[in-house]
Order: structure tokens, then C-alpha cells, then sequence
């Protein structure tokens, strides 16, 4: 009687690969069975709901992950359909520094530096040029408004609302003050207590 030869547990493992690979679709993965399932088109009908819509609604109460929660006048730089005329973020050195970044990045090129207005892109655009940040009719602006020609484009501009977020956003507008302030000084007697007192010192 002969004996029927054992394969080698080895050998076995090394031809499932193999073995798995094989399928009734005729390639070599059938990846394309999720592809090729039965299901429903846009706007077709579905009989197994009740209004037959294949496209449903979001739950009540669903946010886009990437919405903003928060006050309105933080979210949209408006409350009540009126511009806010203060920064509704409090105010600080590294906010200013991000907001010089954020400037010199996606506002300096057509604005200019110093938000004049003076840029080689400006200089080239015919059709109509970016305007100067730092004088009337932009100067005397709400910074609600500001905010909002960032969130939602102006005039040739376009929205920035993908590339700055509502932070970075305000940081902006907080570092156009800044350069306004700089081109335009300020009064002495809007200054802080603390700030005027070592002014007025420093002058002595």
C-alpha cells in the first residue's frame, strides 16, 4: 500500500495567497463589488421611506463639522444687520504677530505692506485697483465690515473664508487697525490711563 504524500505546513501557507486571489468575478481582487451594488441616484424615488426621497435630511440639530459655533458678532461680524465696531476677541501681542503673518501672506501682495495700497500686483491691475487700507473710505469702516469683505470677498476680491479661519480672520482686521493707526496716529486722549502717562513721561 503506498502512502499519500503530506505537504509541508509551510508549503500550505505559502499557497493561500494564491488560493485567496481566486474569485467568480474574474479578476484578481473583487474589489469592484461595492462599486457594482445595487443602489439609488440622486432625486430617485425610494419606496421604503415615506415621503419616497432617496435624498434625506440631517437630523435635527446636525451642524457641518467645520461650522463655527458661537455669538453672531464673532461668527459673521454683524449682529442685529449692524457691523460691530469693536473686535469681540481680546486683543494681544502674538494675536497681532499671527495677524501680520496671515496679512503679509493673502492681503499684502495687492494691498501692499503697509496696506497703502502700493504692490506690484496693484500697479498691474488695470480693470480696477485694490484700495488703500489705511485711508477713507476703508479708514473710517467698522471692523465688522472688514471682517466681512475677509469672509465673504468685496468688490474683484475674493472670500478668504477657506484660508483664514473666524481667529485668524479677526487677527487680520486687528493687525489693519494696527497700520492705520500707524499711517494716521491717534489722539492722546483715546489712549489708555497707563499708555498716556508713560507717553507724556517719555516726552518730558
Amino acid at each position: 500500500m503506498k502512502s499519500i504524500p503530506v505537504l509541508a505546513p509551510l508549503s500550505v501557507l505559502a499557497a493561500l495567497p494564491a488560493l485567496a486571489s481566486c474569485n467568480n468575478s474574474g479578476t484578481e481582487r473583487d474589489f469592484e463589488r461595492m462599486v457594482n451594488q445595487a443602489h439609488y441616484e440622486y432625486y430617485e424615488e425610494a419606496p421604503f421611506f415615506e415621503d419616497r426621497r432617496v435624498m434625506r435630511e440631517p437630523p435635527p440639530g446636525t451642524v457641518p463639522r467645520e461650522r463655527v459655533l458661537g455669538p453672531p458678532e464673532l461668527r459673521t461680524g454683524m449682529v442685529d444687520g449692524k457691523y460691530v465696531e469693536a473686535i469681540p476677541v481680546p486683543l494681544s501681542k502674538p494675536m497681532l504677530e499671527v495677524g501680520r503673518k496671515r496679512f503679509e501672506v493673502f492681503c499684502a501682495p495687492c494691498h501692499g505692506v503697509g496696506g497703502d495700497g502700493v504692490s506690484v500686483v496693484a500697479h498691474n491691475m488695470e480693470l480696477r485697483k485694490p484700495p488703500s487700507l489705511v485711508a477713507a473710505p476703508v479708514l473710517d469702516f467698522p471692523v465688522g465690515r472688514i471682517y466681512q469683505a475677509i469672509a465673504q470677498g468685496y468688490g474683484l476680491m475674493p472670500t478668504y473664508s477657506q484660508e483664514l479661519g473666524v481667529e485668524d480672520r479677526w487677527s487680520v482686521v486687528a493687525y489693519v487697525r494696527a497700520l492705520q493707526l500707524q499711517a494716521n496716529g491717534v489722539a492722546v486722549d483715546t489712549l489708555p490711563e497707563p499708555v498716556r502717562a508713560r507717553m507724556q513721561k517719555e516726552l518730558r
